[in-house]
C-alpha cells in the first residue's frame, strides 16, 4: 500500500488501465504494476485474442527473469500426454485465437492453436541448448514486436 494522495480524474484513469499484481513467497518479491509493457490501444479496441496475447507477453518476461543462464522458458501442456513446447514464438488471429509456436524435446517442429475461452498455460523451465552461449528470451522479443 502507499499513501501517496491522487486526484479523482487520477483514480479514474488508474481504475480504467489494466493491472497486473503479484507477489512470490520465496523471494519475497511483489509486483503490481499499471500497462507496463502492453500497447497503448485502448483495452476496449482490443480482440480478447491480443488482450491475452500481450499479457501472455508479461507473465513470460516475468518468468525469464527469474531464469539463470542455463534455463529457457518452455510450456508444459496440461490435461493430456502431449508433453512439452519449447516457446519459440507466440501470435494471435483475432477475435479469439492465440497461437504458440516452437519445438518439443524430440527437435520436432510444435503449433499450438488454442480459443482463448480455454487458455490454460504452464510455463516451464528447460535446459538452454548446448551449443549456444546465451539462453534465448524471447519476452522481449515478443514485446518488442507486439501489436
Amino acid at each position: 500500500m502507499n499513501d501517496q494522495i491522487k486526484t479523482s480524474a487520477e483514480a479514474a484513469e488508474a481504475a480504467a488501465l489494466p493491472r497486473r499484481f503479484e507477489k512470490h513467497t520465496g523471494d519475497g518479491k511483489s509486483r503490481d504494476e499499471r500497462s507496463e509493457g502492453l500497447s497503448d490501444k485502448p483495452v476496449k479496441a482490443k480482440s480478447p485474442a491480443e488482450w491475452a496475447y500481450e499479457r501472455l507477453i508479461l507473465y513470460i518476461q516475468n518468468f525469464e527473469e527469474q531464469l539463470d543462464n542455463e534455463h529457457e522458458v518452455a510450456m508444459g501442456f496440461t490435461g493430456g500426454d502431449a508433453g512439452v513446447l519449447k516457446i519459440e514464438g507466440m501470435g494471435f488471429f483475432d477475435p479469439d485465437i492465440v497461437t504458440f509456436y516452437g519445438s518439443d524435446p524430440a527437435v520436432g517442429k510444435t503449433q499450438l492453436v488454442q480459443h482463448v475461452s480455454q487458455l490454460n498455460v504452464m510455463l516451464r523451465a528447460l535446459p538452454k541448448e548446448v551449443e549456444t552461449e546465451e539462453p534465448n528470451r524471447i519476452g522481449f522479443k515478443l514485446a518488442t514486436d507486439s501489436a
